[in-house]
């Protein structure tokens, strides 16, 4: 009996960290998923695990999010208990978790508003800031941990502002893949990530969208009336508007 209970919980358990945007979120009628590249940043945004189906998007308080409604699946990321991670944060953590997970610190840095470049390495190897400018304080930590407070402080100075700044426009919608996002810098601004990519014969394309908000949140899966969204249908979800070409943006 104990060993059947045992196969069971490991069977469920399994089950529920293979569930990703691939797994639950079929491609419509007429398209297919665009492939990624292994081991790329649109790989590792579409094997992201998804909590079980109907959890709903919960604010860092525990409260429901105003948002929930537009909830098609809420990511299995942590969300801090500050206010800290909202929609810019929430595109530059998806990012740097990423990154780290590829051991690519070199990689990991990200613009303040004032232009401060706070890049991973400095903060791991003890420098912390201080008025815009690196201050050796703490010993060498690259474990997790201080990886999460890097980020925290990121999103404490970094905004939509900084992200379209350091992000590159993209000229041809075609382009469009998993990874770029829909940015307008301001204040305040918003922005969406595009988790996964699917196109027809005719090569038109639809996506799945992903973002945080105000307050802090979970990073939510969107839906307005599917899942799937395009640059050719407008959508009525909050900030809609920018789910066209002239906000598409990604990462150098």
């Amino acid at each position: 009996m104990k060993t059947t209970l045992t196969f069971i919980i490991l069977f469920i358990s399994n089950f529920f960290a293979a569930d990703n945007v691939t797994t639950r979120f079929k491609a419509p009628e007429g398209y297919h998923r665009v492939a990624v590249t292994p081991g790329s940043f649109a790989a590792y945004l579409q094997s992201l695990p998804l909590k079980p189906p109907g959890t709903q998007t919960k604010t860092y308080k525990g409260d429901i999010a105003r948002t929930d409604v537009y909830t098609a699946a809420v990511v299995d990321m942590s969300v801090g208990n500050q206010d800290l991670q909202q929609c810019a944060d929430a595109v530059m953590r998806l990012r740097g978790e990423y990154l780290y997970q590829q051991k690519n610190y070199k990689a990991i840095s990200f613009n303040f508003v004032s232009g401060f470049k706070c890049d991973y390495i400095h903060y791991a190897e003890g420098y912390r800031y201080r008025n815009d400018k690196w201050v050796l304080k703490a010993k060498k930590d690259y474990g997790y941990p201080a990886f999460m407070r890097y980020m925290e402080l990121v999103f404490s100075y970094a905004s939509t502002i900084s992200l379209e700044r350091e992000t590159r426009a993209i000229a041809n919608p075609s382009e469009l893949k998993a990874g770029d996002i829909f940015i307008h810098g301001g204040s305040p601004g918003h922005c969406f990530i595009v988790m996964d990519v699917v196109e027809n014969s005719q090569h038109q394309k639809q996506f799945l969208l992903a973002k945080s908000f105000m307050p802090a949140q979970n990073i939510q899966v969107l839906q307005y009336n599917s899942p799937w969204f395009s640059m050719e249908k407008r959508s009525d979800i909050l900030y809609g508007e920018l789910i066209a070409k002239n906000y598409l943006r990604k990462f150098e």
